[in-house]
């Protein structure tokens, strides 16, 4: 059980261009404020079984999160779940890309949001906000990966 949120956006850039810029995790930095720092395990091409360690700071906490890639299809389709266990985490989210009309990539972002403990409380904030900031968020991918 939890709060889903989602966003789509279209992208003016090649889905295989989309796709390897959102593989990368360590490019979430440059979309994601919250981001304070991010790190991938191993090295190398993303594949299922990469872990991501981030640093993030949401509502003024730091927290460390850790995202595990659980499946890539490459161009259309990227999978994980947080390793973490953080008051609320993202217990599984994705990206579906796909052609977009008229050229370019259509985005589908999408997380499962979790409350543990105190986190259970907390979860309908969490998620109101996550859903409130979703349609932003999606413009913010945009931006990033036209930008890069």
């Amino acid at each position: 059980m939890g709060t889903q949120f989602e966003a789509t956006v279209d992208i003016d850039r090649p889905i295989d261009e989309v796709f390897a810029f959102l593989a990368d995790g360590t490019n979430d930095p440059k979309f994601s404020p919250r981001v304070q720092r991010i790190d991938k395990e191993p090295q190398g091409p993303t594949a299922v079984g990469t872990v991501f360690r981030s640093t993030v700071k949401d509502a003024g906490m730091t927290t460390r999160r850790e995202f595990e890639i659980t499946e890539l299809v490459t161009p259309s389709r990227i999978r994980w779940a947080e390793r973490s266990r953080n008051l609320v985490t993202a217990a599984e989210g994705g990206y579906d890309l796909e052609p977009a009309p008229g050229g370019g990539t259509r985005v589908r972002i999408h997380n499962r949001l979790e409350g543990h403990g105190l986190g259970k409380l907390l979860l309908p904030l969490a998620g109101g906000a996550a859903r409130k900031d979703a349609p932003a968020f999606g413009q913010r991918i945009k931006k990033a990966v036209e930008a890069s």
